[in-house]
């Protein structure tokens, strides 16, 4: 019997599925918008309900595609887009916001993140942020590609214990978070989400972890992805435009790994010993 999909929860209280859909490299080709807005409905439709994009993707394209995904069921979607560092001043905050809603065929974005940091003041960005949230163009704000340092400094300017969340490479071959800024964002009870969780699929041709994938029964995106949910506060957002490959990954959040199988897979992917820099793509 499929099990719903695990929540994760924002330091506000607001719940989302634990297992998201990413946009990266949609909306490149209009050849396969069709399949890419049937992948994202298919999504919906089996309660992977987080879309997140970026004005950044294919110039504006995926939040086209986006949009055109979530058309008369907007109400169903938590929406997640990015606002290019370039773009992150005050003013240029609200305007990159403004078009994005207008490619996104939408009045609110539920959670707007700075995509990496960049050359404007943070107090200029969380500015932008706050006067978007007052308009209710957005519901909250955070960021995206910013280390442990990064983190303390921008929660410690004025507003900025509001971020909500941050999303970073994290995959079972990029583990590094796991040292010190996973455990710094749980303990404030900010989500981490997880982008490239198949390590842009170089997971799926990992010998090892192919073999273990094959004695469970699953698919090596199946394991990569049970792995990632099986860390508290975690989201990942694998990318497909295969509804059909939308709905394995959705039954990725129906196994329950054991300890000896997560033992097994820090043995094929080892946790990090110390402190490491912050790796991005």
């Amino acid at each position: 019997m499929t099990q719903s999909v695990p929540q994760v929860r924002f330091p506000d209280g607001t719940t989302v599925p634990a297992l998201g859909l990413g946009t990266w490299h949609m909306g490149e080709d209009s050849a396969r918008a069709s399949d890419e807005i049937a992948a994202l409905r298919a999504g919906i439709d089996c309660g992977m309900t987080l879309i997140d994009t970026a004005e950044m993707y294919a110039s504006g394209g995926a939040e086209d595609i986006t949009g055109a995904a979530i058309e008369g069921r907007r109400d169903e979607v938590f929406l997640v887009s990015k606002v290019l560092p370039s773009n992150a001043s005050r003013k240029g905050t609200i305007a990159a916001c403004e078009a994005s809603l207008k490619r996104l065929n939408t009045d609110r974005i539920d959670l707007y993140l700075l995509h990496w940091p960049g050359r404007h003041p943070l107090e200029e960005t969380i500015a932008g942020f706050e006067d978007l949230q007052a308009a209710g163009k957005i519901l909250r704000w955070g960021v995206s590609n910013f280390d442990i340092d990064l983190m303390k400094s921008l929660t410690g300017l004025p507003g900025g214990e509001s971020c909500a969340a941050n999303q970073v490479l994290y995959n079972l071959a990029t583990r590094g978070i796991e040292y010190d800024l996973k455990p710094w964002m749980e303990e404030r009870s900010m989500p981490v989400m997880a982008y490239c969780p198949l390590d842009e699929g170089r997971l799926l041709r990992h010998p090892s972890l192919g073999e273990m994938a094959g004695k469970l029964g699953v698919t090596s995106a199946q394991l990569a992805i049970a792995f990632l949910l099986s860390r508290k506060g975690v989201i990942p957002i694998p990318k497909s435009s295969n509804p059909e490959r939308v709905q394995e990954n959705r039954a990725a959040a129906d196994i329950r790994l054991t300890e000896e199988q997560l033992a097994e897979l820090d043995r094929i992917f080892p946790p990090p010993r110390s402190a490491e820099p912050l790796e991005m793509i």
